[in-house]
């Protein structure tokens, strides 16, 4: 990684985020799915409870548990998470395949409960969150490693995560919220240099925002 860009040349030699370190799992999220603008609820809802379990630990930990956090949630549909049981989180604090960790699992199925009653009232999930979507005066000109090393969290993720616990979520603090932001597309961080900047820019320009 060049510690000035914070740029790292991939397999093929072209430069990009230095986060995923070329692991080819990594590396396929970093260049396919990270910061490309997402509309879709049962997306929003799994990125922000699989943030939450995330605290603490790597997001590649998570990841690569991503499969087993699916089958184990119901596709992180929203309305069958809401409905489960004390039985259910029995059930999943016995599943080695994902972080079984009791006030996560509780945390997720009261979110979904609560994404449930915002998702009524806003329309839609996506709707609610890319409300919040930063102006370009609360953007950088420039996105380089230093500004994502100094700003972990920013105003508008301060925002939604006082307006998300407001509202009854958990396990929705700003360093979380804001991680959810750059993975879902509400913000492009990717580095400038990276080869995938200005790929998600022009996916950014054509993406239809909920209402």
């Amino acid at each position: 990684m060049d510690e000035k860009t914070g740029l790292l040349a991939g397999p093929d030699g072209i430069a990009r985020c230095f986060w995923h370190g070329n692991l080819p799992d990594y590396l396929h999220y970093h260049d396919h799915e990270w910061a490309r603008p997402v509309d879709d609820d049962r997306r929003l809802f799994e990125k922000i409870c699989l943030e939450g379990f995330q605290s603490g630990l790597s997001w590649l930990t998570i990841l690569r548990k991503r499969e087993n956090f699916r089958e184990a949630f119901a596709g992180f549909d929203i309305d069958r998470i809401a409905a489960f049981t004390e039985q259910d989180v029995e059930r999943l604090l016995g599943n080695a395949g994902i972080i079984r960790h009791r006030g996560k699992i509780v945390s997720t199925i009261n979110n979904a409960r609560r994404a449930r009653e915002l998702a009524d009232e806003a329309g839609s999930l996506a709707a609610w969150f890319w409300k919040f979507e930063p102006g370009p005066d609360e953007r950088p000109e420039i996105v380089d490693l230093a500004h994502l090393r100094a700003n972990p969290t920013t105003v508008v993720s301060v925002r939604i995560s006082k307006e998300l616990k407001k509202r009854g979520w958990s396990f929705v603090g700003p360093t979380t919220v804001y991680a959810f932001m750059q993975a879902m597309g509400l913000v492009n961080d990717h580095l400038e240099g990276c080869v995938c900047r200005e790929q998600v820019e022009v996916e950014r320009k054509a993406f239809k925002r909920p209402k």
